[in-house]
């Protein structure tokens, strides 16, 4: 009986959008649900959609998830997000990239509609904002961390770095690895770099790492240019440690990769789905069962977004009925405030600038799993 009320929720919540009518806050985000960032956009999407299920099914607070396609491009998710705003979005999820919620973060500052992203980490997301707040970690946080993490386990002393010149993500992330890993005691003996045209071929870069004794290669960077860079290497023999950051999750469920290459790449993530505590593994097992994987630190980001919203709408006793503005100003209240548990995280907290406290962990893939370093 059980599982039949559940798959009544999940089927009504994915209906139009009309199931809850006034009774609900209206949620919306844009995310790439079609084109090579999709694993990401998905991943969150579907994170959020278990989150709103379970707390639709347990009475109070009710949402209407919606989310729109804009294919990981800043134009195309200003046009996801002028529709999402047609809708009646009172409550965003921003976008799930970088640069594209760059661009929506600027609508959600103007029109006054509170945002909270699963995962897009560039400082300029929330610069100037104060109704733009994050759940991931910000770019120059992985690069400090990823130096850190590298130096204090002894991973490596000479390290290559390759980066993504055009992208806001990589870019910055890298250029705090680089000064943080100086003062670390590591020695970047290779730092080279690519851009969208140029991004297909690696042989330069790996060369340059290999000549410059490269014990680690840091690759700050999304997990599509990192599977080449990998399957690269291998084929010129060249075998250093990897070393990547949270855009690296999703390698291992890309459709046509060797995941053996990925043997031994180690990353930072804020969440770790082999986790035993109770939460994390209702959560993965609710993921497989739904989407048939494992999911990836976006899918949790995400879920932990739509809790942390019921949380702060609980505390601020926000209704349905309030429009947007009402409800940017109470969340600002709250998220500048309050602390929050979660899947990602525990005792996780705001600035008012929107960038979260929390910890990352350390990840390294062994046969084909994401499995804890720490």
């Amino acid at each position: 009986m059980k599982k039949n009320v559940l798959a009544f929720v999940f089927a009504v919540s994915m209906t139009a959008g009309c199931a809850f009518g006034a009774d609900a806050f209206k949620l919306g985000g844009t995310a790439p649900l079609t084109g090579g960032a999709a694993i990401y956009g998905n991943a969150a999407k579907n994170g959020a959609q278990i989150a709103v299920d379970e707390i639709n099914a347990a009475g109070g607070i009710r949402f209407e998830l919606n989310y729109e396609d804009d294919t990981h491009d800043a134009e195309k998710a200003v046009n996801a997000y002028n529709a999402l705003k047609d809708w009646g979005m009172q409550l965003s999820l921003g976008s799930v990239t970088s640069k594209p919620c760059e661009a929506t973060a600027a609508e959600n500052f103007a029109d006054r509609i509170f945002a909270l992203t699963p995962s897009a980490s560039a400082v300029a997301v929330t610069a100037g904002k104060d109704n733009v707040f994050q759940m991931c970690f910000v770019d120059p946080n992985q690069g400090s961390a990823s130096a850190q993490y590298i130096a204090g386990n002894a991973l490596a002393k000479k390290v290559a770095v390759i980066w993504k010149n055009d992208d806001v993500y990589s870019k910055g992330i890298h250029d705090t690895f680089a000064t943080k890993a100086a003062a670390a005691g590591l020695e970047v003996v290779s730092d080279t770099t690519f851009a969208d045209g140029n991004d297909t071929d690696f042989s330069v870069q790996l060369a340059d790492a290999q000549k410059g004794g490269a014990e680690l290669v840091f690759l700050p960077m999304y997990y599509q240019h990192a599977s080449l860079i990998l399957a690269q290497a291998a084929a010129m023999n060249f075998a250093p440690k990897w070393f990547g950051v949270d855009g690296m999750d999703g390698i291992l469920t890309m459709e046509g990769f060797n995941k053996d290459l990925a043997e031994g790449v180690m990353l930072l993530t804020p969440f770790n789905a082999d986790s035993t505590d109770e939460r994390t593994a209702a959560f993965v097992a609710e993921y497989r069962k739904r989407f048939g994987e494992a999911p990836n630190q976006f899918a949790a980001d995400a879920y932990d977004c739509v809790y942390a919203y019921r949380q702060a709408l609980e505390n601020a006793k926000a209704t349905p009925g309030m429009d947007a503005e009402k409800l940017c100003e109470l969340m600002i209240g709250q998220f500048t405030t309050m602390t929050f548990n979660g899947l990602t995280g525990s005792n996780m907290t705001w600035k008012p600038n929107g960038e979260i406290s929390k910890d990352p962990k350390g990840m390294i893939i062994k046969n084909g799993a994401y499995v804890g370093l720490d």
